[in-house]
């Protein structure tokens, strides 16, 4: 039987499909990361990514194309995580701009969604990279062309499509050396055949749990709620609004002062005709009739949380919420000023680090928890500054700022692309509240490009890189362009990775130490080095970050 076309219903079943099939290999697309280290979160970014608009598309009852459309744009753009994560909601945002007007997808209009979601990825990194999930989801694109010439049956087209995707993957390893030299093929890449596949079983009619569970914040705020603390604004109530009249930029600042006037961490953020509302007050039901003065409502929740405090500390970005409703209770609020800072960091001592040297907030995060786009904004809509500088302090967090900086209306956010803690560090020591934001932002990055990186871990897999056989178990040392050195003890490591950086320029070391490594082990090391480099000054911190035994900086 010939099926040519996809309607509404159709779509819905698929792209739940797609979900809970990415859900369900996330661990095994995790493995494939290059390196052998516990950071692998490929798989996981990929699937909250679109377990984000999953939620989303679950929530709709007979809905139609465009607002499905709307739905996995606006829900992946938000939860966007890490790189492949925004890659995805890229592809994604591209293919539903095609469909979105479509009563229903032939394979004219698939095909044309799958290159326009296949352009809008590549426009969206600076630096397109072959070999990668780009590379694969642009084989499907080609072919998807090639095919919607030649057959009416979409699944027959699908089929090809995918066809053409598993050959684009099994050619990652070819066009980027250190994906044959590891022996796996791309992650992204992966991750996308899963996504594709998976709709091709939802539209097949296999059988499936497509139920999608409400999941809760993995990225935490640093600041703590205090254990018996009264809150405030007892309801965490959210909800979107499909606007049904024009939404410009005052009436956002209307809607916000309004929330502001009966609760507080007031977030507002709207795309097209999708206006996205989080408050904590003690009245839900005034936010919702406030709301439907400009729309109808969908994905409407409240949570008690002073039920929830009464069982654990409040978590995610609730806890942060708490917290800073009952500062308020006792400080006048904030005033506004020039600038702020959003550092992204995980261990305590990181966070007393960054908070020491001018943080405004931060959010826990990092290798294994990359923070969604929506993280970021909802962060940079606590901090009272009218600047804000992001420092992701991760490569793999860098776009999603991006995204948000994107997407911030009311405050002009300027990323620092900082890709290792140290360079965050480094960057954040360097700014000057006297000087303008170009200033800063091109003094900081000019500075932080001065820090040479050292991260070591332990391998979670046998592999070679770079020519170095790498066994389960040893530790190695990770720096800026690569793989360092290989050892069986931490400190082993750490010092030989020292010594192909440290040269005749170099005047500073600072140790950070991670949450593993003991205090004694810790200054022993910092001896060790010392000795080693006696002309360059060593300082010892407590860092407390998971993962890596050591961060190493050298300046």
């Amino acid at each position: 039987m010939v099926t040519n076309r996809i309607d509404a219903a159709m779509f819905q079943r698929a792209f739940l499909a797609a979900a809970k099939r990415l859900e369900a290999k996330k661990e095994w697309i995790n493995e494939l990361n290059v390196f052998p280290v516990p950071d692998g979160d490929t798989g996981t970014n990929m699937t909250l990514t679109i377990m984000s608009a999953a939620k989303e598309v679950a929530g709709l009852e007979q809905p139609d194309l465009k607002t499905l459309a709307k739905a996995v744009s606006s829900g992946s753009l938000r939860g966007a995580r890490g790189n492949s994560g925004v890659i995805l909601s890229q592809l994604l945002r591209g293919f539903t701009k095609e469909i979105q007007e479509a009563g229903q997808i032939d394979p004219q209009i698939l095909s044309r969604a799958m290159v326009r979601g296949t352009e809008t990825a590549y426009k969206a990194v600076m630096k397109p990279k072959e070999g990668t999930i780009l590379t694969v989801a642009r084989g499907m694109s080609e072919k998807g062309a090639e095919l919607a010439e030649q057959t009416e049956d979409i699944l027959e087209m699908i089929r090809g499509v995918i066809e053409a995707g598993e050959e684009a993957l099994r050619q990652t390893p070819e066009l980027l050396p250190v994906l044959k030299e590891a022996g796996v093929v791309d992650s992204g890449g992966q991750g996308l055949m899963e996504a594709v596949k998976g709709a091709f079983d939802g539209l097949t009619g296999k059988e499936m749990d497509l139920s999608i569970e409400e999941a809760r914040p993995v990225v935490r705020a640093a600041a703590q709620t205090a254990s018996g603390e009264e809150i405030r604004f007892g309801y965490c109530t959210e909800f979107i609004i499909n606007l049904e009249k024009e939404f410009s930029e005052e009436e956002e600042l209307k809607l916000k002062d309004y929330f502001s006037s009966i609760g507080d961490c007031v977030v507002v953020v709207s795309d097209d005709e999708i206006v996205k509302v989080h408050v904590h007050t003690n009245h839900p039901g005034l936010a919702f009739e406030k709301g439907l003065t400009y729309g109808s409502l969908s994905r409407m929740k409240v949570d008690n949380m002073r039920e929830e405090h009464e069982e654990r500390l409040i978590q995610g970005a609730e806890k942060v919420a708490a917290k800073q409703a009952a500062e308020r209770r006792t400080e006048p609020a904030p005033k506004e000023k020039d600038y702020g800072f959003v550092a992204v960091s995980s261990g305590e001592g990181l966070g007393e680090i960054f908070y020491g040297i001018g943080a405004d907030l931060i959010i826990e995060g990092g290798q294994t928890m990359n923070p969604s786009t929506e993280d970021l904004l909802n962060a940079v809509a606590k901090v009272p500054a009218r600047t804000i500088f992001i420092l992701p302090n991760n490569k793999n967090i860098i776009m999603a700022a991006q995204q948000a900086a994107g997407l911030a209306k009311e405050k002009n956010v300027i990323v620092i692309p900082s890709k290792t803690i140290p360079q965050g560090i480094t960057a954040l020591v360097n700014f000057m509240p006297d000087l303008p934001a170009q200033e800063n932002t091109e003094n900081m990055i000019r500075e932080m490009g001065h820090v040479k990186t050292i991260q070591v871990t332990y391998a979670v897999r046998s592999t070679v890189i770079d020519g170095k056989e790498i066994h389960e178990g040893d530790r190695i040392g990770i720096g800026d362009q690569g793989l360092l050195a290989v050892g069986t003890t931490a400190e082993e490591t750490a010092l030989a990775s020292l010594k192909e950086l440290v040269d005749d320029d170099s005047e500073l070391i600072t140790i950070y130490a991670g949450g593993s490594v003991s205090e004694e082990e810790a200054g022993q090391l910092a001896q060790l080095v010392k000795q080693q480099f006696q002309a360059v000054e060593v300082d010892l911190q407590q860092g407390d970050q998971p993962v890596y035994d050591y961060l190493l900086s050298i300046e």
